[in-house]
């Protein structure tokens, strides 16, 4: 199964493979584990996060501007 999110921070939709994830099975506030980690199309682009209980915590390494801040994660899509 795949959930996806389209991450604020970024801006483009990110994958998570619950076969390869761990998720909590909560689709109102869900748990991944581990970080989530994506490059964007652009050289330098980077994305990284760890979604807890609901809310993306977004790591300095990333290129954007949330980096080191948390903020709610959007709705999930999939996960049936």
């Amino acid at each position: 199964n795949i959930v996806a999110f389209r991450c604020p921070g970024c801006a483009t939709m990110h994958q998570v493979w619950t076969d390869r994830w761990r998720w909590n099975g909560d689709g109102d506030a869900p748990t991944f584990s581990p970080s989530i980690r994506s490059r964007g199309r652009a050289p330098q682009a980077r994305c990284h996060s760890f979604v807890e209980n609901g809310r993306i915590r977004f790591l300095p390494d990333c290129t954007h501007e949330l980096a080191g801040k948390t903020v709610p994660l959007p709705s999930l899509v999939g996960g049936e």
